[in-house]
C-alpha cells in the first residue's frame, strides 16, 4: 500500500498565482452546480456561493426546484435549469449533488453530467444514485474527462459494498478502492481527508476540527474545489488545494473564537476566501 503524502501549505504555494492587473471575470472560469430539489435547495446554493467566494468567473446553479430564481446571498449566482448548468463551455467544472435527491429527473442530470466533456465532481446524493446503478457506474468508467467522487465513510461504503465502520477501519485501503472500482479519483472525507487517483497518489489532509461535523460542509467543499478547478487547476491539484485551504478556514475560525460548536458552513466559506487572499500575497 502506498504512504500517503501529508498536505501543507508549502506544498500549495505556487499551484495558483495573484491575479494580473487587467484580469476579467472570463480567465477564472465557470462553475456549474447542479442539485437543490424541493426541501434542499440549501445544499446547492451553499456551494454555489462557496465556488463565487473563492473566485470562479461565473456560477450557474441548475435547481431542481423551480420554484426558486434567486438567492439573496449570492445575488452573483444564475439560478437556471438543470440543463443549462450542465451545458457550459470550458474552462469550467460541474458539481453534481447537493440536495440531487433521487427522483428520475436527479438521475437523468448525472447522466447528462457524465457524458460531459467538463470536469466533474460527484458529490452527495449524486454518489447514492452511482452506488445503486450499473449503468452509471459503466459511464463512470467510460469517462475521458477528469471525474472526482467526494463521499464521507457512510456513502463510500455504499459505493463499495462495505459498512461504514469497514471504511473507516480502513481509511486508505477504501480510497484506494473507490479509485481502483471506479477509475476516477476519489476524496474520503473525515479526519484525515485523503485523496486518491488513478495515478497512485495518496494525499492526506493536516488541517481541520470537529467545527466542520456540521451541516452543509460537504456541499461548500465542493463548490471550493470546482472553483479552483474552474480556474485552471487540475481536479487533483483543486482537491487537495481546497481540502487543506476548507480545513485551515475552520481552524482560524476557532482560534479566532468561533466555533468549533456552532460553527456554520457559510462561515468557513468566507474565510476561506479571506485565507486563500492572504496566501496569495507575495512573501
Amino acid at each position: 500500500m502506498n504512504q500517503a503524502i501529508d498536505i501543507h501549505p508549502e506544498t500549495l504555494r505556487h499551484w495558483l498565482k495573484p491575479r494580473a492587473a487587467d484580469s476579467h471575470k472570463g480567465d477564472f472560469g465557470s462553475v456549474g452546480v447542479v442539485g437543490g430539489a424541493p426541501g434542499m435547495a440549501g445544499a446547492a446554493l451553499l456551494a454555489a456561493r462557496a465556488a463565487l467566494w473563492l473566485g470562479a468567473g461565473r456560477v450557474y446553479v441548475g435547481l431542481l426546484d423551480n420554484r426558486i430564481a434567486l438567492d439573496p446571498g449570492a445575488a452573483e449566482a444564475m439560478l437556471v435549469p438543470p440543463e443549462r448548468a450542465l451545458q457550459l463551455e470550458a474552462p469550467a467544472c460541474l458539481v453534481l449533488g447537493p440536495g440531487l435527491g433521487h427522483s428520475g429527473t436527479a438521475r437523468q442530470c448525472l447522466q447528462e453530467a457524465l457524458a460531459s466533456p467538463l470536469p466533474l465532481l460527484i458529490d452527495a446524493d449524486g454518489l447514492n444514485l452511482l452506488a445503486r446503478d450499473t449503468e452509471l457506474q459503466a459511464l463512470l468508467r467510460q469517462r475521458q474527462a477528469p471525474s472526482l467522487l467526494t463521499p464521507h465513510p457512510g456513502e463510500a461504503g455504499r459505493l463499495l459494498g462495505l459498512d461504514s465502520s469497514a471504511v473507516q477501519a480502513d481509511r486508505l485501503g477504501a480510497v484506494q478502492r473507490l479509485t481502483e472500482t471506479y477509475g476516477c479519483l476519489a476524496l474520503l472525507k473525515g479526519v484525515g481527508s485523503l485523496i486518491a487517483g488513478p495515478s497512485g497518489v495518496l494525499w492526506r489532509n493536516t488541517t481541520g476540527n470537529p467545527g466542520l461535523a456540521s451541516p452543509g460542509m460537504g456541499d461548500v467543499l465542493a463548490g471550493m474545489i470546482g472553483a479552483l478547478t474552474a480556474q485552471g487547476l487540475d481536479l487533483e491539484k483543486a482537491a487537495v488545494y481546497a481540502v487543506h485551504l476548507h480545513g485551515a478556514a475552520a481552524d482560524k475560525l476557532v482560534s479566532d473564537g468561533t466555533g468549533p460548536v456552532g460553527l456554520t458552513a457559510s462561515e468557513v466559506a468566507r474565510a476561506a476566501r479571506d485565507l486563500l487572499n492572504a496566501w496569495l500575497k507575495p512573501a
